[in-house]
């Protein structure tokens, strides 16, 4: 989901840092972590607001959200019906923020607000998205190491040096938000999906506090659930505007090698040096005709509909416009509001 025609920066002047934070059934740190993004923040002298998302939670922690907006009216509630996951969450405080600067973090107090000052440091050297690094983390193996293995995956198939993707702790110019889908589970592929659009993606090393509270809601089942959506996204950033290169190139592929295979049986076959018919090799061959066919078939068919279906927002990602088109799309502005009033 794109947010291009929800975000107008003009709106964006009277909020410095919006911070967006999903919570589920966290009831007992939420108070805590407002209390110090908003001191930090004050040291800082930030103009803040402060998106809570309530992400389907049963403990009454809403409750505790509409006690501290009724007291500051720099906080907002969004509540879901139920739990549709931590992409869902962001997704939804992504359509709310009106700062320049947008943070999200987790409800868990593991994020610490003293490192925000580092991240607008980071953002000042040029970087469009800051990611935080867990450079020592207060979790167990369970959860350290399907991490670790995650990371490097997502860093071979992209070509990154981040050291912590999963990092809920991230900071984004709000500008780059109308070109982040977010959806399903694709909030571990923040860096990557950046990235491939070309924006730039930097890391500083954050503190990484021991849970207080409750216990962690993802388990080792994620791995498999990270591995799938790594195809995805790996797939939709490098062949969703040329799906044919990726079907059509592997097809082609087995094709041709089937094609080999038949043609060394058929040589045999003429040269008498035996019946083929019953060769598993004949089998394997024609397999591999038929299923790079299907490859290829898969791929044209993939071309004829992204050919309806492509926006000109899906072929790249525009860094500056000036010069002459923006004074022409000004002048055409400006007649239209005077054609108007009239």
């Amino acid at each position: 989901m794109s947010f291009a025609g929800n975000i107008d920066p003009a709106v964006s002047n009277a909020v410095e840092c919006s911070f967006i934070i999903p919570f589920f059934n966290e009831c007992e740190s939420l108070e805590i972590l407002y209390g110090e993004i908003v001191e930090e923040c004050e040291t800082l002298g930030k103009t803040i607001e402060l998106i809570f998302i309530d992400d389907g939670s049963t403990d009454g922690g809403e409750e505790i959200i509409r006690q501290l907006a009724a007291e500051d009216p720099r906080i907002s509630l969004v509540r879901f019906r139920r739990n549709f996951g931590k992409s869902a969450a962001l997704s939804a405080g992504f359509r709310e923020a009106r700062g320049d600067i947008v943070f999200t973090m987790d409800a868990d107090l593991q994020d610490n607000p003293t490192e925000i000052g580092n991240f607008l440091k980071a953002l000042d050297e040029g970087h469009d998205c800051v990611t935080g690094w867990k450079q020592v983390r207060n979790d167990p193996l369970d959860k350290t190491l399907p991490s670790k293995l995650f990371n490097g995956a997502v860093n071979k198939a992209f070509g990154l040096k981040i050291n912590d993707h999963n990092c809920g702790f991230k900071a984004y110019r709000r500008e780059i938000l109308a070109e982040l889908e977010m959806y399903g589970e694709l909030h571990r592929f923040v860096p990557a999906l950046l990235h491939a659009r070309g924006y730039s993606v930097g890391q500083i090393p954050v503190q990484h506090r021991a849970r207080r509270f409750g216990v962690s809601k993802f388990g080792a089942k994620r791995l498999i659930k990270g591995a799938l959506d790594l195809l995805t996204v790996w797939l939709t950033t490098r062949y969703a505007a040329r799906p044919l290169h990726l079907f059509g190139g592997g097809g082609l592929a087995l094709s041709t090698l089937g094609f080999a295979i038949l043609a060394y049986l058929s040589v045999l076959w003429v040269a008498g040096l035996g019946p083929i018919g019953n060769r598993p090799l004949l089998m394997l061959g024609m397999l591999l005709v038929l299923f790079g066919g299907q490859m290829i078939s898969v791929g044209l068919v993939a071309e004829i509909v992204l050919k309806r279906s492509i926006t000109e927002g899906d072929k790249y990602s525009v860094a500056e416009r000036s010069g002459a088109i923006v004074e022409r799309e000004l002048s055409e502005r400006v007649s239209r509001e005077i054609a108007a009033q009239l």
